[in-house]
């Protein structure tokens, strides 16, 4: 779908073409269903506006990657509270980003895939602190760095849990981060 957006000149190309250990990757028929790598907080924007959608907010994205509405608690990963290479790829595991949906027992409970591991993933927000955190901690960041959540490939296990965040350059894009768009849904 990306690559219909970079068709229709609504979006850039990613700036490498190439995936961690994949020389020919963004283009190749091969890897179609995997997760769009080297693109900035500004690349997915434009797509995902161009898809008649959003970047899902960092509450949204930690609801879907982590809240259990029927056993009402919050999961360490999106799944439950244990981690292995068959929910998540993450810290090795296989080396490179994966086709996405490819660890099934890994999804959350609202059926989204590869809330942990496989790529850090852009949200919309600036990266700032928790409501009644330490204030010292977002000194200096201001509206300067993008929320980046989930972990990924390559990241130990305790970046791949559901509360963790990291900062991102709204510019950067690196070989472990992706996104993934939201929409809006009417409630009757």
């Amino acid at each position: 779908m990306y690559a219909k957006c970079v068709g229709a000149g609504a979006c850039d190309p990613p700036h490498l073409t190439r995936s961690y250990t994949r020389n020919n990757y963004y283009g190749n028929p091969e890897f179609d269903n995997y997760p769009v790598i080297y693109v900035s907080w500004n690349d997915v924007a434009a797509y995902c506006a161009w898809a008649d959608s959003r970047l899902p907010t960092e509450a949204e994205w930690e609801k879907a990657a982590s809240w259990d509405e029927k056993n009402n608690k919050k999961n360490i990963y999106p799944w439950g509270d244990k981690l292995n290479c068959q929910f998540a790829n993450y810290s090795g595991c296989v080396g490179d980003v994966i086709m996405v949906g490819t660890n099934k027992v890994g999804q959350s409970p609202y059926g989204a895939y590869d809330m942990a591991g496989n790529v850090w993933e852009w949200v919309a927000d600036w990266y700032d602190v928790y409501p009644g955190g330490d204030q010292n901690a977002s000194q200096g960041f201001g509206k300067k760095y993008r929320v980046l959540r989930g972990g990924s490939w390559g990241y130990i296990n305790g970046h791949v849990n559901s509360a963790y965040r990291f900062t991102g350059d709204p510019m950067i894009n690196t070989p472990d981060i992706g996104f993934r768009c939201a929409q809006n849904v009417e409630i009757p």
